[in-house]
């Protein structure tokens, strides 16, 4: 295993190089229609494999969502997204005014995903290999990410930069004393997604990019802020106690991730490593109840390759890939929690997918789940479709 580790590490440094299409929001602000709509899908079907036992598969309607892009000039637009999850759980996934002040610099504010990692931002099922998306992008980077904000992005075309910069507010930490970041999910269950939330303090989020070299994508992202807490509302400043127990229920965010793909003669390469620190741990553990630990690592490396490319087809593909991908919430403890080792994790998942024509992607796989309690690894099978237009 250890083996295994060195060689993912060795391909994601080789991956420092990777193109990606457009996501659907670039796609609506490049369009020139006044009126734009959109959508994409993901069907799956899962299937739990043991040895030992018989389990039932998992048939889902994953999600189905529509796009709405509206100009209502050369320069301003609006940019909606509305999803439903497993046919019951309606979001909206992003909504943004976008104003372009110069062709290098436009004044976004609204509902806007972070841009951190690959998938968080490029989450349209065509767009990524495998039914389901990276446990990486899950765990650590907590898919789909999005908060309410305002700030900066733009394009040097010449140089081929790009960069993202927003204050937007931060993941809630602690609801009426109740904690909401654990060991096992980390910020997961933290994020507002623009639902009456909580506001305390503003956190950073940015990422600067990198697509001068055909095929490649890279970019180095971050985010620096402090978690939100309901318990800071109508607090007595006089009163040390009520300051004492807020600040209990708050802790700091440094998050740094570096991303890349590549596309070149059918292989595609892509990586990213996603690393940070949770500050205040010590007294939100205690407050909480929680096991949030203090530091947090995440990698992984993936290699595909188009078997179609060789025929020279363009519109379709019948891509094989594997991806190798590890994880820890639990990198770093602090205040005396003990490391979790089934917080460390391992996935491998070695697949295909059949993209018959642009927009539209059959995807089957196969997925083990190791972590260093030990212990057999766990097994599926996922099929599924996507469609995006």
């Amino acid at each position: 295993m250890k083996r295994i580790g060195i060689l993912a590490i060795m391909m994601l440094f080789v991956a420092c190089v990777s193109g990606q299409d457009m996501n659907s929001g670039e796609r609506m602000l490049a369009s020139p229609e006044k009126l734009t709509i959109g959508g994409y899908a993901q069907i799956d079907y899962n299937q739990p494999l043991s040895s030992g036992e018989i389990n039932n598969g998992l048939m889902d309607v994953h999600r189905l969502v529509l796009l709405f892009g509206y100009k209502f000039s050369d320069r301003a637009s609006f940019v909606t997204e509305i999803e439903m999850e497993h046919v019951k759980e309606l979001y909206v996934e992003q909504a943004y005014l976008n104003y372009e002040i110069l062709p290098w610099l436009s004044f976004r504010s609204g509902l806007m995903l972070i841009p951190m990692g690959i998938v968080n931002e490029y989450h349209e099922p065509p767009t990524f290999n495998g039914v389901e998306r990276p446990n990486l992008d899950k765990y650590i980077v907590p898919t789909t990410w999005r908060e309410i904000g305002a700030g900066f992005t733009g394009h040097f075309l010449q140089s081929g930069i790009t960069y993202q910069l927003y204050l937007v507010n931060g993941f809630l930490g602690s609801d009426d004393g109740a904690a909401k970041l654990s060991g096992s999910s980390l910020f997961r269950s933290g994020r507002q997604k623009g639902a009456s939330s909580v506001f305390s303090q503003p956190n950073l989020a940015f990422r600067v990019g990198y697509t001068g070299v055909p095929g490649l994508n890279t970019g180095l992202s971050g985010y620096f802020g402090q978690t939100q807490s309901t318990l800071l509302d109508g607090i007595d400043k006089a009163v040390p106690a009520e300051i004492a127990m807020a600040d209990s229920s708050l802790t700091g965010i440094r998050m740094i991730g570096w991303d890349a793909r590549y596309t070149f003669r059918g292989f595609g390469l892509r990586g990213q490593l996603i690393a940070g620190s949770v500050t205040n741990t010590e007294e939100y553990n205690q407050f909480h109840g929680s096991d949030v630990g203090s530091g947090f690592l995440g990698y992984y490396a993936e290699l595909s390759y188009d078997l179609l490319h060789a025929i020279g087809s363009t519109d379709h593909a019948l891509i094989l890939f594997f991806r190798y991908e590890k994880y820890n919430t639990h990198w770093k403890t602090a205040g005396g929690l003990t490391a979790d080792p089934a917080y460390d994790r391992t996935d491998l998942t070695l697949g295909m997918g059949w993209k018959p024509v642009p927009g539209v992607i059959c995807k089957l796989d196969h997925q083990w789940f190791m972590n260093n309690a030990g212990g057999t690894a766990n097994r599926q099978i996922n099929a599924g479709i996507g469609i995006w237009f």
